[in-house]
């Protein structure tokens, strides 16, 4: 029986990778968004997810108000699209909010002068969700 099993989960092991092969996954294009804050700077969130890129462009074309406000996690270098700036948020990581808890928000310029602090006390786990965010024009792939 033991024999059977093993085989039986091969051959289904199998099975699903080739289903998986046939079938390539739907990623879409990366897409590039200005946004700004309460200080008024300006920066470039890079967004992978298809929903989000979705949510995004309903924002810029007013078909919705809801979750207005940049939300994900930072890496701690510049990117070549935002170069104005240290940091940028992990593409992968990038969702919407409508409210959020007070200890992942603060402005650009806050986030620039005291990067050497993210990750800790300030901005846990890198988590960003400023509140004041707001897309501004969605901008061309570098």
């Amino acid at each position: 029986m033991r024999r059977f099993l093993t085989r039986f989960g091969g051959l289904a092991a199998a099975a699903m990778l080739t289903v998986g092969l046939a079938h390539p996954s739907q990623a879409a294009d990366p897409a590039y968004f200005e946004f700004t804050d309460a200080g008024r700077q300006t920066a470039v969130v890079r967004i992978d997810n298809p929903d989000a890129i979705a949510h995004a462009r309903q924002l810029l074309s007013g078909e919705t108000t809801e979750r207005p406000h940049l939300y994900g996690r930072i890496v701690k270098r510049p990117a070549s699209y935002n170069p104005k700036w240290n940091f940028h948020y992990n593409p992968e990581t990038v969702s919407f909010f409508d409210y959020a808890i007070e200890v992942c928000d603060a402005t650009l310029p806050y986030v620039e002068d005291h990067l050497d602090e993210a990750g800790g006390a300030f901005l846990p786990g890198l988590h960003w969700c400023p509140w004041t965010s707001r897309l501004t024009r969605e901008v061309p792939a570098p």
